[in-house]
């Protein structure tokens, strides 16, 4: 693998092999992603995909009153617009950033062209898309029978996975937009991690104090996604 691709910080960008990256190395544009910008609205046709490198961005179902709860998050492992080659060409979710950072956008042509051609890069998206499946399912069984705080630790542990360091900018309006629940549910969560020694919140900063013990109080929904995501993707580029 050459240095060149590895730079470009996403697991599935960092994978491709050197034909597949000269292909796309042109159309790959570097672009910023601004806390809460919307990459695609429910519906509409998408006209890229994003690889994200140190921002993470939201998947949200949105029901017709506006309340929203998140299906999936995305970040330096994966792709935003499955979509695209899955053959739909929309989705009736929505794709919004929550943690700012940077990332690159391709072209839908180019990324239509390259999955028809067959071959690893379409084994590899298909490998992705089977991980991004499972979080969307877990998350619906998590969100169904398991605590506030249990589903808060699940969220964090999942965030943390897409982020260097131990500390997330997260209001709580932000947090129970996500997650689907009343701020007031979102505050009194939090405040039994930090209770726990687990969390520091102050003011949307979160600083995870200990890791392990968010793992241990978190319910067995985070480690059904981490296994599937490490036993399908390709391993993690080194910070």
């Amino acid at each position: 693998m050459s240095n060149l691709i590895d730079s470009v910080q996403n697991q599935l960008l960092s994978a491709l092999p050197p034909a597949q990256w000269q292909r796309w190395k042109q159309d790959l544009e570097p672009i910023e992603l601004s806390l809460g910008l919307v990459l695609y609205e429910s519906g509409l046709v998408m006209t890229h995909v994003y690889f994200p490198t140190t921002a993470i961005v939201s998947l949200l179902y949105v029901l017709e009153d506006g309340a929203s709860a998140e299906i999936a998050v995305v970040g330096n492992e994966g792709i935003v617009g499955i979509s695209l080659f899955m053959g739909g060409g929309s989705t009736p979710s929505r794709a919004v950033v929550q943690s700012a950072g940077h990332g690159y956008r391709l072209p839908a042509t180019a990324m239509q062209v390259e999955f028809d051609r067959g071959g690893p890069v379409l084994h590899l998206l298909l490998r992705y898309t089977q991980a991004l499946i499972t979080q969307m399912a877990q998350t619906a069984v998590c969100n169904r029978h398991h605590s506030l705080d249990q589903q808060l630790c699940r969220w964090l542990l999942l965030s943390l996975d897409r982020l260097k360091g131990l500390e997330l900018l997260m209001t709580q309006e932000l947090i129970s937009n996500m997650l689907g629940v009343r701020r007031e549910g979102v505050t009194e969560a939090a405040l039994k991690l930090q209770r726990a020694g687990l969390i520091r919140y102050v003011r949307g900063h979160i600083t995870v104090l200990d890791r392990a013990g968010l793992e241990r109080r978190s319910c067995e929904c985070y480690a059904v996604v981490k296994k599937e995501y490490d036993r399908l993707l390709p391993p993690k580029i080194a910070s």
